[in-house]
């Protein structure tokens, strides 16, 4: 990045740093193209490709219970895949995003141009963000030329367009909370390693011990948000802002509630998840020292 470009005099002497609004493009540009270049995006795109074909091959072995209709498929398929390759895209292009200038030295001679370390930040993100969704793209691919095998070309719900947008929304929540991890440690295995364990365990257990133990709806948990991916599958769907309480009895003094997100509290969830950790981690990076 040319650092004098879009620079402004100084009245004091010199030049004052180009504006936020021009650094983050570039720096998001040249970050993505550096992802797309990689070896971590081949292998990325290798694995979902993987986990395309085993669910692939799951669909075609249980094919009368799955693809009895066209909505059923779809949430079979793409609600127990993509919180997957979410969680491993935010893993392979977030993990050391931040803590990789801190590891690798790298931030000690960035810091040292005129660029802004919040352009630095937001250009990593978008970078991140891009190449993420665009593994979020090739399993959607990878579902499409399934869905057209069973159902023809054509017939595709209108659901499988909106929770490809929720799964979009789930991923700019994942991605904050791993930025979020990469700055609060300098070292890069504690953001992989934080990440995968809490997206992928962690929040998990957590919603079934408020559930189980507590007895109250888990809503600070976002691995409760992230099931309205798959929930706008099924039949009814609670569209609302407020979760839904079902209570079945399974003994005769027993009985087993379970809470399910509404879509609208999801998103809502989802949204200040985001904003949280992603200003949070912002703040860290501001304040951190490169020695």
């Amino acid at each position: 990045m040319d650092a004098e470009e879009h620079a402004t005099v100084d009245p004091r002497g010199g030049y004052r740093a180009p504006r936020t609004s021009v650094q983050v493009p570039k720096l998001a540009g040249y970050q993505f193209r550096e992802y797309f270049r990689s070896r971590r995006f081949v292998i990325l795109a290798f694995i979902v490709v993987i986990i395309g074909v085993i669910l692939t091959a799951v669909v075609a072995h249980f094919r009368g219970a799955i693809v009895s209709t066209n909505l059923a498929f779809y949430g079979s398929f793409w609600g127990g895949g993509v919180d997957l390759v979410i969680v491993l895209s935010a893993v392979f292009f977030g993990g050391d995003a931040i803590a990789g200038e801190f590891q690798n030295k790298t931030g000690y001679f960035l810091m040292g141009l005129p660029i802004r370390r919040s352009a630095v930040y937001i250009g990593k993100y978008i970078a991140a963000y891009l190449a993420s969704a665009l593994m979020l793209l090739l399993f959607l691919v990878i579902l499409v030329m399934n869905g057209a095998y069973y159902f023809g070309p054509g017939l595709f719900p209108w659901e499988l367009l909106f929770s490809f947008v929720l799964a979009l929304v789930y991923l700019a929540a994942v991605l904050g909370a791993t930025f979020l991890f990469s700055s609060l440690f300098k070292t890069s295995a504690y953001g992989f390693v934080l990440t995968a364990i809490l997206f992928l365990f962690g929040f998990s257990l957590i919603q079934d011990l408020l559930t189980s133990l507590v007895h109250i709806e888990p809503w600070m948990v976002i691995s409760y948000a992230n099931s309205v991916i798959g929930e706008v599958f099924s039949n009814p769907v609670n569209w609302g802002w407020a979760g839904q309480t079902t209570t079945t009895m399974i003994g005769p003094r027993e009985s087993l509630v379970t809470y399910t997100a509404g879509v609208g509290e999801g998103v809502v969830i989802m949204i200040a998840y985001f904003f949280l950790t992603t200003l949070a981690g912002l703040w860290l990076f501001e304040r951190e020292e490169f020695t």
